[in-house]
């Protein structure tokens, strides 16, 4: 009788746990850090999230705020590792096991030093090039926002006095600030070098090259990368099916211009490019329902996304 109780004391404790679990993975605590790419692909995992029953908390946070939050539970999920670039950032937690990297979010990107294609093909191809022409670039890298691994590189780069940039200065501001210095300086056929990256529309929007050389700071391959989806620790065993989602979830090249697109040069909101990418998109997001439940436990379904995302039935 005893061991009949004990075995029903253990089940019962299990039950609880198991239900107090569930009910913490309702809430998903997620950081965004500003850059387009993030802002999209987070909104499309938000909006699925969503549509599966859960509810998604986005928190705007820094870089380094956001790795800090991971380590001390206070966010659950970011969509935006890029490595090799933030290694150094990264390395620190994951050999404390305090963030874990749970899935693969895009492959094939870039990240490093660009120019307009007219400088390049002027003779400016590789990062040792550039002190040649101190004055046409007027000692100057453009950057984004303070704190982001691309310009911790750089400044190594110019501290480190790396392919003679000890004289150089960084200029640092947002995404769009760095932009629209870019696009103003290709319109006048200035010379500028600058913080580039794909996906990113830029790509399209005027003819650039990455150059080559800086495998010491931004990775081989002219900062070829790829984009990890990390977690706080144990998240994959607190929260196996959310944990399933964001290990299928995964963007092409492509699918984030097309995103980025829509919120920087049609000025649409980043959920609603989410929904509208969606839309004509639901064989990829099929692919990424594999293996994933509802939060009350029913499967997810196609069905069940359109029905509760775009209000219809198919």
């Amino acid at each position: 009788m005893r061991k009949i109780c004990f075995l029903f004391t253990v089940a019962l404790s299990l039950l609880v746990q198991k239900t107090y679990a569930m009910q913490n993975c309702k809430v998903i605590r997620v950081s965004d850090v500003g850059w387009t790419d993030i802002t999209a692909t987070t909104s499309v995992a938000h909006l699925l999230l969503k549509a599966m029953g859960y509810e998604v908390k986005e928190k705007n946070l820094s870089l380094q705020i956001t790795f800090n939050s991971l380590k001390n539970n206070d966010i659950d999920v970011f969509f935006g590792a890029w490595l090799p670039s933030m290694a150094s950032i990264l390395e620190p937690y994951e050999k404390n096991k305090q963030i874990e990297k749970i899935g693969t979010l895009l492959q094939n990107a870039k990240y490093t030093l660009a120019v307009p294609s007219y400088v390049y093909d002027s003779g400016v191809q590789s990062m040792a090039d550039l002190a040649k022409y101190n004055d046409k670039f007027q000692s100057k890298i453009f950057a984004i926002e303070p704190g982001n691994d691309g310009n911790k590189n750089i400044q190594k780069m110019i501290d480190g006095n790396a392919y003679g940039l000890k004289n150089w200065k960084m200029v640092e501001s947002s995404e769009q600030a760095m932009l629209m210095q870019v696009y103003s300086a290709y319109k006048n056929k200035k010379w500028i070098v600058f913080l580039g990256w794909q996906p990113h529309p830029m790509n399209t929007k005027i003819y650039m090259k990455y150059l080559k050389g800086g495998e010491n700071y931004f990775g081989p391959d002219q900062g070829k990368s790829t984009v990890h989806t990390t977690t706080r620790k144990n998240y994959a065993i607190d929260c196996p099916n959310v944990a399933n989602f964001l290990k299928n979830i995964q963007f092409s090249i492509n699918d984030e211009n097309e995103l980025m697109d829509m919120i920087l040069y049609k000025n649409i909101e980043p959920k609603e490019a989410a929904e509208i990418w969606l839309k004509v998109n639901l064989p990829t997001v099929e692919k990424w329902i594999v293996n994933v439940n509802n939060f009350d436990g029913t499967k997810t379904t196609l069905q069940t996304i359109e029905k509760n995302l775009f209000n219809s039935k198919k």
